[in-house]
Formats: structure tokens, C-alpha cells, sequence
């Protein structure tokens, strides 16, 4: 007997039918004899028509009511899934986050999780019961409801998987599970059977959408085992862990990740002084705008170059920003291109693989693809190019590394 808990997202409870199939899958967990605890988000499209009545009533809602409004879209689902658990023969005891005293910080609506009070649901467990918990959700110090924010289900589950010592969290999602790439631009990317948590962390952080990377942090630290599956197929899915497939000599790369959601800024004439980097990209970060690559170049005048990314929505604001930070230092002028993207390769196996940077090179001079920015890390390499090669360059990196699908079959047009 194995105790597991379960995470199903909006897409696998959208309908009546769907919770029913998904008290099927339960119970089928539940007859084998495993103890099972669920998480559930809310039917998909509620979160979002929660959210429209909000802003309808007042154009900036309250945080805490917010909370207290978005919350009660998981409260029907626990509802909908228990009552359909127990006409199955299958005892079930639905409970919101407050319930079973997910405690977190005072933060409304991006609230992080402190502390969970396992025992009401080991209590209930004992007596037999499938216990089905919001997810998304939590409270205060002062029974405040709160929210977890983004991939707040995907955490819910995995702080109870921490919390209860459970020997699997399984997260249920509409794809088969974690692939070598996004299979919507390579026909023939491969569903991995396993990945690391390094791996999985690198992926999510880098466009990969299958799990929220709090999630995955949340696993790595408490070295929760997380499976994604599909809820709509079956299938074994994508463990994720600790530790590497050692069942074959491991490739040296897991999967190509790609961010089509990205702009450039480079400060050009930049006077070359100690701490200029950070009058620069300060004001920037300062004002909320999270930065990723960094090039800072020297010019044959003595002047320096500073390059650097942003989300392409909050890429207007930063260079307002650095407008005024250009004017103030005197610097030639701030250009901002919103046509390029970010794409990755990611693999524990590049600490002992030599070479993987020239192999990327090439794959990519051979498409005629020029690089704009290089980053790397002890796992990863990302380039920034023009928009326009996005696939074309995830195509070529994939082929490169041979991350395809032996199986495929390409079916007739």
C-alpha cells in the first residue's frame, strides 16, 4: 500500500464528466489498495469568469477580497469530486485549504506556504476516506483566506505530498508528460521517461509549461518524487527526481526549451566605470522588471555596450526607464528590439560531455541562424536569435542532439 497524492488541473475537472472520470481514476487507485489524497484546481475558465466579475464590480479589487472571491472556485470542485467519489462506493471528505490549516504568509493572492497541520488528514485517511483538498489556497495567522498565486494547485499538492511523506505526487495535466520539446513544433519530440529535478527546473524556467517551477522547488527541497500524467490517456508519464537513469549511458541533453515572450534592450556608450552596470540595470530591476541575459561589451572607444532581456510585455516600461538612466549618464542612445526569442538546451549530462557548445554552434550556423546573445550554466546553454528562426532553431537543436522519437511514425498529411 502506497500512500499518493493526486493533482488535477482545471482542464481534467472542466465538466460534470470529466470529475466523474477522474472519481474513476481515484477510486481505481483506492480499490488496489493505495491511500490517495487529492488536490484539485478549479473547472477550467471559472478562475478567469471570477476574475471578470471582480474587475466588473471595481477596477482594482481588493487583494484580500480577491482571495476570499477566487477561492471558492476550488470549494465547488472538492464538493462536485467527493459526492461522485462516494456514489462510486468510495468515502470521500472534501476540505478547503483553511480546513486542513495550510498556513501561510499574509501575502493576498501570491501567498506562500509556512507550515501544514497533516494531522486531519492522516486522521482521515485512517478512517478509510479519500480526502480531497482545494488547492490554490490557504490561510493566515489570522484565518485570512489566502491564495497561492500562479501554479498555486501544483504546489498545494506537492507541500501536502512534503507534509504527509508521500511516496509519490502524481500531477494530472492534458499532456502525456514532460517531452524533449514542445511536440507542436517537432513532430517526433520524445515523452522522457524520467528527468532530474535540475533538469525539470531549468525546462519550467525556461518555457517548458508543464509544471510551475515553485512546484518543482518545492519537490527538489523536500525530495518529493512528482510524476506528470495525462488525465485524459494512460500512460506511466515523466518521473521526476533526484536521481539520474542510469539504465543506459545518460544523453548529454534532456530537451530543447524555447520563450517566444522576450525583448532586447542594449544601452549603447556606456561610460566604462566601476558600478555602471548597476546604474544601468538597477532602476530597472528596482521597478519590478525581472532581467535574464546579461552582455556587457567594451568599445574601441573605451566606452562599454550593455545588452540585456526582459518579458517582451514590460519591455516599453524598462526602456522608459533607461531612457531617463541614458540621459542622466550622457550615453548615446537605448534600442529596443521586441523580434527575438530565447532558446535553450538543458541536460545533467553536459558535465561530462564535452563539446555540447560547438555542437549547438554548428547546428545552428548550418540554418544560416545568427546568435545574438550566449548564457550558460553548469546545465544549461541559451542563445537569443530573431523570432522569425524560432522553430527552425528548436528543429535543428533537437535533430543535432538526436532527441527524437525512434517510434515516430510521421503519418500522411
Amino acid at each position: 500500500m502506497a500512500l499518493i497524492v493526486q493533482k488535477y488541473g482545471g482542464t481534467s475537472v472542466g465538466t460534470a464528466e470529466r470529475i466523474k472520470a477522474v472519481a474513476d481514476k481515484v477510486a481505481g487507485f483506492r480499490n488496489n489498495g493505495d491511500d490517495v489524497v487529492v488536490v484539485v484546481s478549479a473547472m477550467s475558465g471559472e478562475t478567469n469568469r471570477l476574475a471578470e466579475l471582480a474587475h466588473s464590480i471595481m477596477e482594482r479589487p481588493i487583494p484580500r477580497e480577491m482571495d476570499v472571491l477566487l477561492s471558492t472556485g476550488e470549494q465547488v470542485t472538492i464538493a462536485l469530486l467527493s459526492m461522485a467519489l462516494e456514489k462510486r462506493g468510495c468515502s470521500a471528505r472534501s476540505f478547503t485549504g483553511g480546513q486542513v490549516r495550510i498556513l501561510t504568509d499574509g501575502t493576498h493572492t501570491k501567498a506562500r506556504i509556512r507550515d501544514i497541520d497533516s494531522a486531519r488528514i492522516h486522521a482521515q485517511i485512517e478512517l478509510g476516506n479519500v480526502v480531497v483538498v482545494a488547492g490554490f489556497q490557504g490561510v493566515d495567522d489570522n484565518s485570512n483566506i489566502t491564495t497561492l498565486g500562479r501554479g498555486g494547485s501544483d504546489t498545494t499538492a506537492v507541500a501536502l505530498a512534503a507534509a504527509l511523506e508521500a511516496d509519490e505526487c502524481q500531477i494530472y495535466t492534458d499532456v502525456k508528460g514532460v517531452y524533449t520539446t514542445d511536440p507542436r513544433v517537432v513532430k517526433d519530440a520524445k515523452l522522457l521517461n524520467s528527468v532530474t529535478f535540475e533538469e525539470m527546473l531549468e525546462l519550467a524556467s525556461l518555457g517548458a509549461k508543464v509544471l510551475q517551477i515553485r512546484a518543482v522547488e518545492f519537490a527538489g527541497k523536500y525530495k518529493v518524487p512528482l510524476r506528470v500524467l495525462s488525465s485524459f490517456e494512460e500512460g506511466d508519464g515523466t518521473l521526476i527526481s533526484l536521481e539520474e537513469d542510469t539504465k543506459m549511458e545518460d544523453p548529454a541533453i534532456a530537451g530543447v526549451a524555447f520563450q517566444r515572450d522576450e525583448a532586447k534592450l542594449t544601452v549603447s556608450g556606456v561610460p566604462d566605470l566601476p558600478g555602471i552596470a548597476y546604474k544601468v540595470i538597477g532602476p530597472v530591476s528596482e521597478s519590478g522588471i525581472e532581467v535574464d541575459v546579461i552582455v556587457q561589451n567594451a568599445a574601441a572607444d573605451g566606452t562599454n555596450d550593455i545588452t540585456f532581456t526582459v518579458k517582451r510585455g514590460e519591455s516599453d516600461k524598462a526602456k522608459e526607464i533607461l531612457d531617463e538612466v541614458a540621459d542622466s549618464l550622457g550615453t548615446a542612445e537605448v534600442i529596443l528590439d521586441k523580434k527575438i526569442c530565447k532558446v535553450s538546451i538543458v541536460g545533467v549530462g553536459m558535465r561530462s560531455h564535452a563539446g555540447i557548445a560547438s555542437r549547438m554552434f554548428k547546428a545552428l550556423a548550418d540554418e544560416g541562424i545568427n546568435i545574438q546573445l550566449i548564457t550558460t550554466s553548469e546545465i544549461k546553454i541559451s542563445i537569443v536569435i530573431e523570432e522569425k528562426y524560432l522553430e527552425l532553431a528548436v528543429r535543428a537543436l533537437h535533430s543535432a542532439f538526436d532527441l527524437g522519437d525512434p517510434d515516430y511514425e510521421k503519418k500522411p498529411e
